[in-house]
C-alpha cells in the first residue's frame, strides 16, 4: 500500500507511475497533450477531476464530451460558470435551480433585478468572457467546520442544512472565481473547455441552454414546454408552502419525527390531482369516450390508472381497459433499432391498421373480439382465445401504453372524443439552491428496486438496460408530452428516503469490474445525502407501492 511506484493501466498498456502523480500530468506525459474534449477521468471506474492524484494500482479511462458522463460534467461546469458570472455583475440576484426543460435548466431569479431579458444578455456576455479567460476549476478539500463557517458568513442556509447530516469530516469545494460551492461530482479542467452554451429569459427566470451530446459546437434553439413548465411551477410552489424543496429540508423533517406527516400530505396531493383529472373527464362527457395514459418506464402508470379508475367510478363513470400489448405484430415483423435488435418500443411494433379498425368499432358501440398476444411464442394467439368487448353507455375506454400521446395511435378518433394524460416523475428535490438531481434518477431507482424485488434482475442488469430504455423514451414518449391534456407528476417528495432502504443494498452488489459501476457509484453518492424513511409508513394505495411491494392493487407488483 505504501509503494512509491505502481502500475497504471491505460489504453491497453501498463505504465509505471510515481505515487501522487496527477491524472492530467500523467496524460500530458503519455499523450503529449490533453484533447479539449476530455473533461474528467474514471479512476478504477470512479469519476474524478483531472487534478486527481493517482495512488496505488489504477485502471484509468477518460471521460469525454459525447458520453453520458461527459455530458453531466459539462452541464455541472457550465452551471458553476453561470453562478460565477451572475455573482460578478449582479451580486444582489439569487439564482435558484429548478426543473430540466428538455436540454436546458430553468432558474428562478430572486431579488431586485432589471428586466430578465437584460439580465440574460449581460450574464451570458460575462460567461463568455470568463470562458475565454480559461479559468481553472479549483477543487479544494477543507474541513466540515471550515466550509460551514464560510456558508454561514454567506447566509447559505440551503448548504448548511445539507451539511448537517454529513458523516465525513471533510468536504470537497469547487470554484472558478469568488463563488464557492460544494463539489457534487467532477468538473471540467477549466472554463475554456465549455465551448457552447446559451442563456435566455423564460417564465419567472432564466433557462441555461446546453449543446446536444452528439455535437458540442451547435446550440439547439430553445423550445418552450409550456405544460411541463406549468407543472414544475405548481410543484415548486407546493414544495415551498410545505417547506421541503431541498434534500436538507427533507432530512430535517425526518429527524424531527415529521416524516409521517410529510407522507400523508404528499399522498393527499396525489389523490387531489387524480380527482381533478376525473372531474375534468366527467365534464367532457358524453362526447369524450377515450382516455389514453402514457409515460416513460417506472413512472407509475399502472397504479395511477387504477387510482384514476376509482375516482372515475366516484363520478359514476365506468372505465374499460384495452391493452396495447395484445396488438403487437408477430415477433419476426418487429422493426429493428439502430443496433439491429428488435425495437419493441417502436410504434411500428403495433399492428396499427387492425388496432384502428377495432378502436373505431368499440367507440361506435359495436362488439369486437379483441386479440390476445402470446409473448412466449411471439405471435398472436388463435382466435378461440380472443375476448369479446363492447363499450356500453356510461363507459369510457382507457388505453395505457407508451404511445398514448402519439396521435398516430388514435388519429381515427376526433380530438374532442379523447383525453390524453402524461404520467412521469417530473420534479425532484434539489440538492441545494444550486445543484439538482437528475429527473430520471427517481425512475431509475424505482426500477432498480422493483426489478430486484419482483423480476429477478440485479441492479447491474437494470443499469445495463437503462441507456437503451432512455433512447426509446426520447424517441417515442417525450416528443409528444406537450400533447397531453393533463401532466401528472408522479414524484413523491419523500420517496428517495424510502427507496434508499433497498436501492443502496442492491447498488452495493454491483462489482467494481462492471461497466455499470460508475453509474452505480454515482447513485450511491446521491443516496448518501438522504436520511432514510421507514417503508412501513407508505400507504398501501401509494404509487410508490408499485415498486416496493405491498400495494392494495396487488397486480401492480408484476
Amino acid at each position: 500500500m505504501n509503494d512509491l511506484v505502481f502500475d497504471v493501466s491505460y489504453r491497453g498498456e501498463i505504465f509505471r507511475v510515481e505515487s501522487g502523480t496527477r491524472v492530467d500530468d500523467f496524460l500530458e506525459r503519455v499523450d503529449g497533450e490533453i484533447a479539449e474534449t476530455v473533461l474528467a477521468a474514471l479512476v478504477n471506474r470512479r469519476q474524478v477531476m483531472l487534478d486527481f492524484p493517482l495512488r496505488g494500482e489504477t485502471e484509468l479511462e477518460l471521460v469525454r464530451y459525447g458520453s453520458r458522463e461527459g455530458e453531466s460534467v459539462y452541464k455541472r461546469s457550465v452551471s458553476l460558470l453561470l453562478y460565477e458570472a451572475c455573482r460578478e455583475i449582479y451580486p444582489e440576484i439569487e439564482l435558484v435551480i429548478g426543473q430540466s426543460l428538455g436540454n436546458c435548466y430553468h432558474y428562478e431569479v430572486r431579488g431586485e433585478h432589471p428586466p430578465l431579458a437584460e439580465v440574460a444578455k449581460n450574464v451570458l456576455g460575462r460567461m463568455k468572457q470568463i470562458r475565454d479567460e480559461g479559468r481553472v476549476f479549483l477543487r479544494r478539500t477543507v474541513t466540515l467546520e471550515e466550509v460551514e463557517n464560510h456558508f454561514r458568513r454567506e447566509g447559505r442556509e440551503d448548504k448548511l442544512e445539507l451539511l448537517a447530516t454529513r458523516r465525513s469530516s471533510t468536504v470537497h469545494t469547487i470554484t472558478c472565481g469568488s463563488f464557492v460551492d460544494i463539489a457534487h461530482g467532477p468538473y471540467a479542467p477549466d472554463t475554456g473547455c465549455l465551448i457552447t452554451f446559451g442563456l435566455e429569459e423564460y417564465g419567472d427566470g432564466l433557462v441555461l441552454l446546453f449543446p446536444r451530446r452528439r455535437d458540442r459546437n451547435h446550440l439547439p434553439a430553445f423550445t418552450p414546454r409550456k405544460r411541463l413548465y406549468k407543472t414544475a411551477v405548481e410543484t415548486r410552489e407546493w414544495q415551498e408552502l410545505l417547506g421541503v424543496r431541498r434534500v436538507g429540508q427533507l432530512n430535517r423533517f425526518c429527524l424531527d419525527g415529521r416524516a409521517m406527516e410529510l407522507v400523508r400530505i404528499s399522498e393527499g396531493l396525489h389523490e387531489k390531482k387524480i380527482s381533478i383529472i376525473a372531474d375534468e373527464i366527467a365534464l367532457r362527457l358524453p362526447v369524450l369516450r377515450l382516455i389514453t395514459i402514457a409515460g416513460p418506464s417506472s413512472s407509475g402508470k399502472t397504479t395511477f390508472s387504477k387510482r384514476l379508475g376509482v375516482q372515475l367510478r366516484v363520478n359514476a363513470i365506468e372505465p374499460v381497459g384495452l391493452s396495447l400489448d395484445n396488438y403487437y405484430v408477430d415477433r419476426e415483423q418487429t422493426p429493428l433499432d439502430e443496433d439491429g435488435k428488435p425495437d419493441f418500443e417502436s410504434i411500428e411494433a403495433i399492428d396499427l391498421p387492425f388496432f384502428h379498425e377495432q378502436l373505431a368499432d368499440l367507440l361506435a358501440g359495436r362488439e369486437v373480439r379483441t386479440p390476445v398476444f402470446d409473448f412466449v411464442s411471439g405471435h398472436r394467439a388463435p382466435e378461440s382465445r380472443w375476448e369479446s368487448m363492447r363499450l356500453e353507455e356510461g363507459q369510457v375506454l382507457v388505453i395505457e401504453g407508451i404511445h398514448g400521446l402519439n396521435d398516430r395511435l388514435t388519429n381515427s378518433v376526433p380530438r374532442e372524443m379523447k383525453y390524453k394524460i402524461f404520467v412521469s416523475a417530473l420534479s425532484q428535490l434539489a440538492i441545494d439552491d444550486h445543484n439538482r438531481i437528475f429527473t430520471s434518477d427517481a425512475r431509475l431507482l424505482r426500477r432498480i428496486v422493483r426489478d430486484n424485488l419482483y423480476r429477478g434482475f440485479s441492479a447491474e442488469r437494470t443499469l445495463e438496460m437503462w441507456e437503451r430504455v432512455r433512447r426509446g423514451e426520447s424517441r417515442w414518449i417525450f416528443p409528444f408530452q406537450e400533447e397531453a391534456d393533463f401532466m401528472f407528476d408522479s414524484a413523491l417528495v419523500y420517496e428517495p428516503a424510502v427507496l434508499k432502504t433497498w436501492a443502496e443494498r442492491y447498488l452495493l452488489q454491483v462489482p467494481r469490474t462492471s461497466p455499470t459501476y460508475p453509474e452505480a457509484y454515482r447513485l450511491l453518492k446521491g443516496l448518501s445525502l438522504f436520511v432514510p424513511v421507514f417503508p412501513d409508513e407508505v400507504p398501501q394505495t401509494s404509487l410508490l407501492r408499485e415498486f416496493i411491494g405491498g400495494s392494495s392493487f396487488r397486480e401492480c407488483r408484476t
